[in-house]
């Protein structure tokens, strides 16, 4: 064991029983370590809609809360249903634009959106072992033991019609050998499902080990649920966006990412922009829906749009969406966190399914949305006049002089922090 020999006053982040400390003990640490001032303190401790007490039990080591900006996207017809949809997100012109989308998108009832059953993975890693193939054929021998033994962890949700529904043995070649992976599948229901998933394929991991001889290793859910797919499409009329012209200009900026992962990406990072702001505001694991999105997005070999854009024959835009969507309206934040119960409750969703149905819907209005402003305008008109806003606000500006910045920075075609800075010191000195 080294040790490390410290200077007297020298800063440390070794703190021993830092997670025991009150909210305020603890902050008052990290003051001292990063030198925060009385106003910065005050700034963390500040409780909005979220709790401290509430805040402590949902994570670890928490010294205050951070507010982000809670919207409403309007217009939306899915399935025949209108919905206002909760968002969070702190960038500019994300809100509007799905607004925007979803007025052109209201005829014929709507976006269609459909939701397969709620199954996710559990993954259960398998390795030394001798005859891995035989051993694949051991495990499907005994499949139906094992469901009922991962059914008996949950007799709740089985009531529920959930629980292990089936299983699927892979041969797999790795840098350190042959090892066998179970996939049990397990419908979730209402829930995401991680921790009923986890809990699953350890109680029957033991049982596989005595069935191969082997030995379990890694025994988790997977985040590609790619059994717990969103389906959403769309058709949006050539005379409702500008005529013929506009639709085939969209179409080619979807070919653009179609074509090459480059541009795909940020296609894909476009349709995220509107299923994480709904999943952050109803207290999803959007970091689970990321990731299942993009590895979907490469699950052919090659990475890439999670939406497909084609001109039908009548010359109006057809538009479909097919991702990973794993989310739950029971268990988790999702029941913690105070705001995200108002958030369910202005969408109005009973089901963990509905929710994925217009979750995608949004996902595929607001990559609607950036296609054309991409292929008409160009993105930065709307989102600059909305960045000139902030610009203003971090250049000092407040009340009625944040209006007139920005409306001065755009007439000038100089939107930038210099410039606001300057209009701030001139309109102020003019009062």
């Amino acid at each position: 064991m080294s040790l490390v020999l410290r200077l007297p006053g020298e800063k440390t982040s070794r703190i021993p029983g830092f997670y025991k400390l009150p909210i305020k003990e603890r902050l008052e640490k990290v003051a001292d370590f990063a030198g925060l001032t009385d106003e910065e303190k005050a700034l963390l401790l500040k409780e909005g809609n979220l709790d401290f007490k509430t805040a402590d039990i949902m994570i670890e080591n928490v010294i205050g809360t951070m507010a982000y900006p809670f919207a409403v996207a309007v217009n939306f017809l899915i399935n025949g249903k209108d919905y206002m949809v909760p968002m969070v997100i702190e960038e500019s012109s994300v809100v509007a634009a799905a607004s925007n989308a979803a007025k052109v998108m209201r005829r014929d009832g709507g976006i269609k959106s459909v939701a397969t059953d709620p199954v996710m993975i559990g993954q259960i890693q398998v390795i030394k072992l001798r005859n891995p193939w035989y051993a694949k054929m051991q495990i499907i021998e005994h499949k139906d033991e094992i469901l009922e033994l991962a059914n008996q962890q949950d007799p709740i949700l089985v009531k529920l019609g959930g629980g292990a529904k089936d299983l699927e043995v892979r041969v797999v070649d790795s840098p350190r050998g042959p090892m066998v992976i179970v996939h049990l599948l397990v419908d979730v229901r209402d829930a995401m499902g991680a921790n009923a998933v986890n809990t699953m394929a350890e109680s029957v991991s033991p049982f596989i080990e005595k069935i191969t001889g082997g030995k379990t290793h890694l025994r988790i859910i997977s985040n590609l649920a790619d059994r717990r797919l969103v389906r959403s499409w769309v058709k949006v009329y050539k005379e409702d966006i500008g005529g013929e012209e506009v639709v085939d200009a969209i179409v080619d900026a979807w070919a653009f990412a179609a074509a090459d992962p480059y541009r795909a990406a940020t296609h894909n990072k476009g349709i995220m922009n509107g299923v994480i702001a709904v999943a952050l505001a109803t207290a999803q694991d959007h970091r689970a829906i990321e990731a299942g999105a993009h590895a979907y997005a490469a699950h052919f070999g090659r990475y890439e749009p999670l939406t497909h854009w084609e001109k039908d024959e009548d010359g109006n835009l057809v538009g479909s969406l097919e991702m990973p969507m794993a989310v739950g309206i029971v268990g988790g934040a999702t029941k913690v966190h105070p705001v995200a119960k108002v958030s369910l409750k202005i969408l109005g969703v009973k089901t963990a399914k509905e929710l994925a149905e217009v979750m995608g819907a949004v996902g595929l209005a607001q990559n609607f949305a950036a296609l054309r402003a991409l292929a008409t305008e160009g993105i930065q008109r709307g989102h600059m006049k909305l960045h000139a806003r902030n610009l203003a606000v971090m250049a000092g500006a407040t009340g009625d002089l944040i209006e007139e910045v920005a409306r001065r920075m755009i007439e000038e075609g100089k939107i930038t922090f210099p410039r606001a800075k300057e209009l701030v010191e001139e309109l102020t000195s003019k009062k």
